[in-house]
């Protein structure tokens, strides 16, 4: 398959790496199909975008959070992943939403809702942690450089 994106151009999507979210993602219910993609000029790297394949000029950048929050390890409610299957550690696929304002040093990414994909399914969810350990902007600028630097 084949789509014109707003910020990649035209990318081919394999059908089989197609992600579905029964219930949307929050705050864009009716867009449920996406891609995993990343940008291959600046390769794989730690930042990757969930490209909707309905509206292909909306596309969030995501990343994996033991990147930035090693310990993360969020207690989710089961009765919250029935639509996408049933979860074993390895099958699972955890990813925040990253926001880049103007100022880069403001980077944060989203704790507080993570998305849950059922690698073997290919179905996801974004749920809201009620757990208050987990911040809606927990900053990553710098712990980013410190990994960089580290390397």
């Amino acid at each position: 398959m084949i789509i014109e994106t707003k910020n990649f151009g035209e990318i081919e999507i394999n059908e089989q790496k197609i992600i579905n979210f029964p219930a949307g993602i929050i705050g864009f219910p009716d867009l449920n199909d996406f891609a995993l993609v990343h940008d291959d000029e600046k390769g794989a790297g730690n930042v990757h975008w969930l490209q909707s394949l309905q509206e292909t000029g909306f596309a969030m950048p995501v990343m994996d959070p033991l990147i930035v929050v090693p310990d993360y390890n969020p207690v989710i409610d089961d009765d919250l992943f029935g639509p996408i299957g049933n979860l074993v550690d390895n099958e699972m696929l955890i990813l925040v939403t990253l926001t880049v304002p103007k100022d880069i040093k403001t980077m944060s990414v989203n704790l507080k809702g993570p998305i849950i994909v059922n690698a073997v399914t290919r179905k996801a969810c974004q749920v809201i942690l009620e757990d208050k350990q987990y911040e809606v902007k927990f900053p990553i600028y710098d712990i980013l450089n410190e990994k960089k630097e580290g390397e």
